[in-house]
Formats: structure tokens, C-alpha cells, sequence
């Protein structure tokens, strides 16, 4: 994807408080958990999950946000059973399928980012058919983090503007905080301000890594299939009453 006034306007002043977040990102953790915890399997937990995400967007579009993104699959989750993993690849085939004309109609516009090396041809396809028959929509932007890595898209983004520099196309000394950020495969979307953790895990696991350095983080204890409206606006409650100073003095200093 190409850069975008939103991401230009990463640097932008800090937001005042009370003011909800325009991006929320989303680790959506626990679907193993809730489903051990039924004695199910894990597809049911997976499956779950996926309801939970189709809430998080209607409740992201009632709360005032204007962008989301979803980690669903990671780099990393490629050391899961091979049957989890068809299983999950089987999971975004079914919600692109069953959901895009709803989300066509209802304005939003899908991003899928990640390495998409690795996914078979059927899920590529249905990916592209997404990105493409909802790239005019501007109601709500949902961005898919799938086969997605901090590190990895870091790595990715510095191989684009190496190659660039070699072929002579941008000198090395021109290559600041804005042309990495606009190599990257978020550079359509602005920085997240808020990023929420469910199943009351504290860490980013590598999770937009370059994106998140301002971000606000909650961390739910709820799992994932659990997670409903009310704890979306809980917190959004709670990142309202933070001071976001992005390096700065705040107001009572």
C-alpha cells in the first residue's frame, strides 16, 4: 500500500484528553483458553473468536473509532499444529467470504497486512478480492493482521529502501522516520493510539512494533470470545482519561 495523508499526520499534536481514539488496535487473545476451559476444541475457541471480531467492529463504528486492526495470525503462529493453522486459514477464508458484502455496503474498506508469501493461492486471491472491491469505501477502515510480524515487517520495510538506495532511486542520508513509516505495510493507516490486549496476558508479542511507540495499551483479563461491547467501551473509557503527552510535559506539571 501507498502512504496516505493519515499516515503524513502521525506526528501530529498530541490529542487532548477526553477525546476518543480515531485507531484501536486489537490482540485478540484467549480462544485456546475459553475453549479448553468448555472442554471444546480449539477450532470452537477460533470459531468464537471470530463472532467476537465481527462485535469489535460494530462496536468500534458506535464508539467513534474510525480504524481497527485485528491480529489474528502472527509469524509465530506457524509452530502451532498444522491442524490449528488450516483451521485458522479456514477461519478468514469463511469471515472474508461470509462478511465482505456486508462490509462492502456498510462502507468499510479491508486491508489485509503480513507477509503473504506463505498463504496458498485460494486465500491470496480472496485477499486481493477484498482489498479491491472495497478500495473506494471510506466509512471504516478494517485493517487484518494476518501472517503479520513487527519484526519481520521492520525487516521487509529496510529491504524496500536498501533496494531503493542501491537501484539509486532515494539517497541513503534521505531515509528518516517518514519514508520507513510509509514502507511499511500499515503506511495507509495512521498510528494506533490505543492498543487492547485481551485474556490479561502483558505483552506486545510483536505486534506493531514500530506503530505502537505512543500508543496507550489496556490489558483485559476477559478471553477473547468473550470480548463484547462493554468491555470495548470500558476501554475507551479508560484511554479518555489519559493524558497522552508523547514525550512532553503534561498539563499539571
Amino acid at each position: 500500500m501507498t502512504g496516505s495523508p493519515a499516515a503524513d499526520d502521525q506526528a501530529a499534536a498530541p490529542d487532548s484528553s477526553g477525546s476518543a481514539p480515531t485507531h484501536v488496535a486489537i490482540i485478540m487473545d484467549g480462544n485456546g483458553r475459553w475453549a479448553a476451559s468448555r472442554g471444546l476444541p480449539r477450532r470452537a475457541g477460533h470459531k468464537e473468536g471470530v463472532a467476537a471480531a465481527r462485535r469489535a467492529v460494530e462496536g468500534a463504528r458506535e464508539l467513534g473509532v474510525q480504524y481497527l486492526t485485528l491480529y489474528s495470525f502472527s509469524t509465530e503462529n506457524w509452530s502451532r499444529p498444522a491442524s490449528e493453522i488450516r483451521d485458522l486459514m479456514s477461519l478468514l477464508r469463511k469471515f472474508i467470504g461470509d462478511d465482505l458484502p456486508t462490509l462492502k455496503r456498510e462502507g468499510v474498506r479491508v486491508s489485509i497486512v503480513g507477509d503473504r508469501k506463505s498463504l496458498d493461492t485460494e486465500l491470496k486471491l480472496l485477499v486481493s478480492r477484498a482489498e479491491k472491491e472495497t478500495a473506494a469505501n471510506s466509512q471504516f477502515f478494517l485493517q487484518i493482521a494476518f501472517n503479520y510480524g513487527g519484526r519481520d515487517e521492520i525487516i521487509r520495510a529496510a529491504r524496500k529502501l536498501a533496494a531503493d538506495a542501491a537501484a539509486g532511486r532515494r539517497r541513503p542520508e534521505d531515509i528518516d522516520e517518514r519514508a520507513l513509516a510509509n514502507a511499511l505495510d500499515t503506511a495507509a493507516f495512521p498510528d494506533p493510539d490505543l492498543v487492547i490486549r485481551t485474556s490479561g496476558e502483558k505483552r506486545i508479542s510483536n505486534f506493531l512494533l514500530w506503530q505502537a511507540a505512543y500508543a496507550e495499551y489496556v490489558f483485559l483479563d476477559v478471553l477473547w470470545p468473550d470480548f463484547d461491547a462493554t468491555h470495548f467501551a470500558a476501554a475507551i473509557e479508560d484511554f479518555k482519561a489519559r493524558e497522552r503527552r508523547f514525550g512532553g510535559v503534561g498539563a499539571a506539571q
